[in-house]
């Protein structure tokens, strides 16, 4: 659908990944879900994907769903009617002094681009960074190249810390960065004027669709920016704590069908 012929009921959908559509213990997404995504867009309305990962690490869900749109990177790249609509690259030699910095500090994760997440080539000394390495080499996310490369350009970043880690250090050389804490040690880094919400504003102004029409669907910290946004915020029942003050419908999780469960309750199918 071209997203400028809307209606006056037409909505607007955003859906997070992780723990949202795809339930993170069969790393499926529900029949259940897949069939409400269908039906909303049968009845006219707009589905879009909103997420953290980057559009090459998209495999896996726009196999399993159909969408209007992919919001992607945390709001750095938009792609919609078949192109893309919006894309934001760290500068290439902010990257390559971000990647020192990271190193220097003693923090390990992955650097996300358009068209791929670069690694380290050595074992890393966080089990849990090495297990991250090891399902994006498996994934379609997986690029040749490799953390130690400077031949591609990055959008934000994924990293994680152990007790030797410089954090603090770190973090106050990111001052263009917003720093989200994921928990366990890890943080996602996205460029500052970019989120969730602003790929959100930026689609809704884009087809018309005002923001009590516009659905948000999420349960984990990098969904505050469109929970704080949004006007209609249904959370999953396995969620973050900080999305609770901002929840307008609390439904079921991912593995009891928590989507269509929601969009049946909401009168959105």
């Amino acid at each position: 659908m071209y997203l400028g012929m809307t209606n006056n009921r037409t909505k607007a959908l955003f859906f997070d990944i992780d723990g949202t559509l795809l339930s993170e213990k069969t790393r499926r997404v529900p029949e259940s879900a897949v069939k409400a995504l269908a039906q909303a867009r049968e009845r006219g309305h707009l589905v879009f994907i909103n997420t953290g990962r980057v559009y090459a690490h998209l495999g896996d869900i726009r196999s399993q769903v159909e969408a209007d749109g992919f919001l992607c990177g945390c709001g750095t790249c938009v792609v919609a009617e078949g192109r893309i609509l919006y894309h934001y690259h760290i500068p290439h030699e902010r990257g390559l002094a971000i990647k020192r910095d990271i190193d220097a500090c003693g923090l390990d994760g992955a650097l996300e681009g358009m068209e791929g997440v670069y690694v380290h080539k050595n074992r890393s000394r966080l089990p849990l960074v090495e297990e991250l390495k090891e399902k994006i080499r498996s994934s379609s996310a997986a690029s040749p190249y490799s953390w130690e490369d400077d031949c591609y350009d990055f959008d934000k970043f994924y990293i994680g810390s152990d007790e030797k880690s410089q954090c603090r250090e770190l973090f106050g050389r990111l001052k263009d960065m917003e720093v989200i804490d994921r928990g366990g040690g890890f943080y996602e880094c996205v460029p500052r004027g970019h989120s969730k919400a602003t790929a959100i504003d930026m689609v809704l102004k884009r087809c018309g669709i005002s923001l009590d029409d516009a659905y948000v669907f999420g349960d984990s910290g990098n969904d505050l920016a469109m929970f704080r946004y949004g006007r209609n915020c249904v959370l999953m029942g396995n969620h973050s704590p900080v999305l609770e003050p901002y929840a307008t419908f609390v439904t079921k999780t991912v593995e009891e069908d928590g989507i269509a469960h929601a969009m049946r309750e909401l009168g959105i199918i």
